[in-house]
């Protein structure tokens, strides 16, 4: 299933792309069940690390292979891999921050604020940590144009700050708080990040993947379209809608100050855009049809229609008139 070289023979798989996938994804697990085996008591404890244990050894096999996979490719335009590896970390992963939410929910008298930020800040250095890895901007070879290659990266920084504009709305349903959300608001909002951070990375991995080898930045509008809607938008009213209706006081700002500046520039990016298809010019195959048209003779004039011209038969009178038999005798 790895890629073919010229010759043949299956790509080898970047090693140290391997590890470093590898370490981050495990590193970040383990510390997911050390959360989860702490805030467990008694014999209890004693099940969950058994369990957890049983899925990291379940979720190491799956990795040892895809990893592989994802390696192969990290030289190529394809990131297929990659999509199917974040998808599946991101899956596994949020089942367990689920769990955690959901007893620090129960033990609301516990106020271990450091705990909870840890947990934050874990999650913000891992998550867009493993995105960074997957679309491996400096192995594209193919990829030679210093000023193209900064221009993915910009283009991709953006994905790594809407990540951590998600993760911050997800935080505030472990952090403490005052007054907690409506059970329907807190299922909302974590389960809207979980499809969020779950959709929208393998889009941009998409878009790199569909460029292919003559990748253009400019042209890779489906991530920024997506994410003004579903991020700079939505997430305004969140943050709006919790300020306003229940009073959270940990409401960041700044973030939101980011989702207005976002829309604006996408705003105009897409108005420029829009602006330089319009004004590039027409393709081979209509340029040539338009010459053609206009080579052609023009049609008639309309006019008032005139008698067709006289015909005039003339006969031929030159052949001999025929001699029958009985005149010669």
């Amino acid at each position: 299933m790895r890629r073919e070289g010229s010759d043949g023979a299956p790509a080898p798989a970047n090693k140290p792309h391997v590890c470093l996938s590898t370490v981050l994804i495990m590193s970040s697990m383990v510390l997911m069940d050390a959360y989860l085996v702490e805030q467990n008591q008694g014999p209890r404890k004693i099940g969950v690390c058994i369990m957890v244990m049983v899925g990291d050894v379940c979720f190491l096999i799956v990795l040892r292979y895809v990893a592989v996979w994802v390696g192969a490719e990290v030289r190529t335009a394809k990131r297929g891999y990659a999509m199917i590896l974040w998808f599946l970390y991101v899956f596994v992963l949020e089942i367990k921050v689920y769990f955690v939410y959901q007893n620090y929910k129960a033990d609301r008298q516990s106020l271990d604020a450091v705990a909870r930020k840890a947990l934050t800040l874990l999650l913000s250095v891992f998550v867009p940590a493993l995105f960074v890895v997957l679309v491996a901007i400096d192995h594209m070879e193919y990829v030679r144009a210093f000023k193209k290659r900064e221009e993915i990266r910009s283009r991709l920084f953006w994905v790594v700050v809407d990540l951590l504009d998600v993760l911050d709305i997800q935080a505030n349903l472990w952090e403490p708080q005052k007054k907690g959300l409506p059970l329907w608001a807190e299922g909302l909002m974590f389960f809207y990040c979980y499809i969020l951070l779950l959709i929208l990375p393998c889009v941009s991995l998409s878009e790199i993947s569909m460029q292919g080898v003559n990748i253009s930045p400019h042209k890779m509008m489906l991530y920024p379209i997506l994410s003004m809607v579903t991020i700079n938008v939505v997430t305004l009213f969140i943050r709006g809608g919790n300020m306003l209706f229940y009073k959270d006081v940990r409401v960041s700002g700044i973030l939101m100050g980011k989702n207005v500046i976002a829309l604006v520039l996408k705003t105009c990016s897409f108005a420029q855009y829009r602006r330089q298809l319009q004004g590039a010019p027409p393709p081979f195959g209509v340029e040539l049809q338009k010459n053609s048209l206009l080579a052609a003779p023009p049609p008639p004039l309309a006019g008032p229609a005139l008698p067709p011209p006289p015909h005039v038969v003339i006969q031929d009178l030159t052949s001999l008139p025929e001699v029958t038999a009985c005149e010669h005798t």
